[in-house]
């Protein structure tokens, strides 16, 4: 494994940024491919990168979830078409992929926590784009890993957390949906898990979160309450806001399947939550 090379696609965004930095802490070499120098859409700079490395992460996609409601087709060209290329081209050079999905592939109507073998039903464009770009994968019979991910923060980027600390500065009264749910999972841990899946090169479908579920109000209060920050904070519904995109209400994930790998139990949210509270 340690003379592997892997290149990590998108790796200047939340979850690359710190894969990239863990690969690298583990004697790993790898090569990072973004913007504005990289396109995943441009299918010779997709080629250069699939022939630069023995094992291939795409974390690159179009993640603006309201945006993408008014430009559907450029993101379904890097969710989905680039990524069927990237099948292709690892295909053709014996290649493995892991590549990284998200929850937003389900309609969120779901009483429990949901599988790998539920059946996807997207509610936006942006996740209709994201399976689209899953299947698309699939079909090029490459070797390939897909691991979802949901309600992923860090410290590149925005994302709750930040948006949320940022509005509480403000000192007006703030809103957060109590109807949504899921597991607040830092990149972190998704990157910890990540470069294990790289020593094994499993293939198939995985779902990954931390520990645990809460809504996206309590989530607030378990923040402000770290951050010792006095906030008016009020809960709400998700139908109160008229956002473009129509979000899941149940993102929680059933993580069993990827246990099975990982060396260690994964994290209850709290805890990596908590350290990265400490950080900003």
């Amino acid at each position: 494994m340690t003379k592997e090379t892997i290149a990590i696609l998108g790796g200047r965004g939340m979850l690359g940024t710190d894969l990239a930095k863990m690969c690298e802490q583990q004697g790993l070499a790898v090569g990072v491919f973004d913007l504005p120098e990289f396109d995943i859409t441009n299918p010779e700079q997709l080629k250069q990168a699939v022939d630069s490395a023995e094992i291939i992460v795409n974390c690159a996609a179009y993640t603006d979830v309201d945006g993408a409601e008014g430009e559907a087709e450029l993101a379904y060209q890097v969710n989905a078409a680039a990524v069927g290329r990237l099948g292709d081209f690892a295909k053709q050079a014996d290649k493995w992929i892991l590549h990284i999905s998200t929850d937003f592939v389900f309609d969120g109507r779901s009483d429990g926590p949901y599988v790998e073998t539920d059946a996807p039903n997207p509610i936006n464009e942006y996740g209709k784009t994201k399976l689209a770009g899953e299947r698309l994968l699939a079909e090029t019979d490459c070797a390939h890993c897909i691991v979802r991910v949901e309600w992923t923060y860090g410290s590149v980027g925005t994302n709750f957390p930040t948006k949320l600390t940022r509005r509480a500065k403000s000192g007006q009264p703030m809103k957060v949906v109590d109807d949504q749910i899921g597991s607040p999972t830092a990149t972190t841990e998704v990157a910890k898990a990540l470069c294990l899946l790289l020593r094994k090169k499993p293939r198939g479908l995985f779902h990954f979160a931390s520990e645990g579920f809460v809504s996206r109000y309590e989530m607030a209060k378990f923040m402000f309450d770290k951050l010792s920050m006095d906030v008016s904070l009020l809960p709400c519904k998700t139908s109160d806001f008229g956002s473009p995109a129509r979000r899941p209400l149940n993102s929680r994930f059933d993580c069993s399947k990827i246990k099975t790998l990982l060396d260690e139990p994964i994290e209850p949210w709290q805890v990596p939550l908590e350290h990265f509270l400490r950080l900003l």
